[in-house]
């Protein structure tokens, strides 16, 4: 087991700076998640925590071991990709035990590695096979029993969920957090998912242009963003945010009719005084037929029953929102609506920076 520091860690492609001055520290037996859009620097950064890509500038660190220039196979990782990459001349039992054969086991600890691996992956009954008579999701299985086997200070894992159905992959994350806990492990984990992001992870680590924007508890950054992007990146919807004209003295801002309290200059000034950025989930707005003391008007556009709760969009002067609404809610196109916010997760971004305002 190791805990992991990252240095001002700097990786550049030509004129690309793929990983920009990134520094984390990630302790013993912690899964982090890296997430974000493609390109935003996550698996750049993950191949320069494996030794598959040399730093530009920046050191990396396992325990009190600089491993910076050390080679892939002198820093005790372990790895699943994306692809199952899985040997397919080989059994399932051979492609679990083949990074043990390249440590130079014994056939006793071998076997003995491969057997406890494939229970906890629950593939022992597929040991005699071969890849070509697995399925796609037993073959992940394998990869992660693979990897698993090695025994490695650290598990490093690049969005190896991203190839199975949806069904399949809500299956293999709730095994694979089951699994994470009992290994006691430290976990790097690369993936675009928000979902697989806010249910896996002790942390999530938000990247953006090759840049940590912030790094956090799953609950803490879907409840409290640190910029427009986080918000509007995670949560299925994305979190909605109005334009709010701030009042005289910025204690107070106004959506339309309706005035909200503001951070104003109790928090950090906005790089634009006279707007502000007023941000609330989906699940934190009341939709009410009716006006109501505090409500913001406006007029529905679409509603999509969901099963659980129907989805509203709502049209708020030049912008739209998307509100949650009880399954048997009545609301139908072009219906004028009143919308209630939760005062207590009303969450205000600066629009000059798009940072949150304390």
């Amino acid at each position: 087991m190791a805990e992991i520091r990252i240095e001002q860690v700097r990786k550049e492609f030509g004129k690309v700076v793929a990983v920009r001055d990134v520094s984390l520290t990630i302790p013993d037996r912690e899964f982090i998640v890296l997430l974000g859009p493609s390109g935003c620097g996550k698996t750049t950064l993950l191949r320069c925590i494996a030794g598959l890509e040399q730093v530009d500038v920046g050191r990396v660190y396992f325990g009190d071991r600089d491993v910076t220039d050390l080679p892939v196979r002198q820093r005790r990782i372990s790895m699943v990709f994306q692809s199952y990459a899985v040997f397919p001349h080989m059994t399932v039992f051979e492609n679990i035990a083949f990074g043990l054969r390249m440590q130079h086991k014994s056939d006793a600890e071998l076997k003995r590695r491969v057997q406890a691996a494939a229970e906890l992956l629950h593939i022992e009954e597929l040991l005699g096979r071969y890849p070509a008579q697995l399925s796609g999701g037993q073959r992940q299985r394998v990869a992660v029993a693979r990897a698993i086997a090695y025994d490695a200070d650290v598990l490093l894992m690049d969005e190896p969920l991203s190839n199975l159905d949806a069904l399949l992959r809500l299956e293999m994350r709730a095994e694979l957090k089951r699994l994470i806990e009992e290994l006691k492990t430290t976990v790097v984990y690369v993936t675009h998912d928000q979902v697989e992001a806010l249910s896996l992870g002790d942390r999530i680590a938000v990247m953006k242009g090759g840049a940590l924007l912030q790094v956090d508890s799953p609950i803490t950054v879907y409840d409290r963003p640190a910029a427009h992007f986080v918000g509007s990146f995670i949560g299925n919807p994305p979190m909605n945010f109005l334009t709010a004209e701030a009042t005289a003295g910025g204690a107070a801002a106004r959506v339309g009719d309706t005035t909200f309290p503001a951070p104003g200059r109790s928090g950090r000034s906005p790089t634009e005084p006279g707007k502000l950025w007023l941000g609330i989930r989906a699940e934190n707005i009341e939709p009410r037929p009716e006006p109501a003391p505090g409500a913001i008007a406006g007029e529905v556009l679409v509603v999509e029953p969901l099963g659980s709760h129907n989805l509203i969009t709502v049209q708020v002067g030049a912008e739209r929102l998307k509100v949650n609404a009880h399954a048997d809610s009545a609301f139908h196109s072009g219906q004028p609506i009143w919308l209630v916010l939760a005062a207590d997760k009303i969450r205000w971004m600066d629009p000059g920076t798009g940072l949150a305002l304390r």
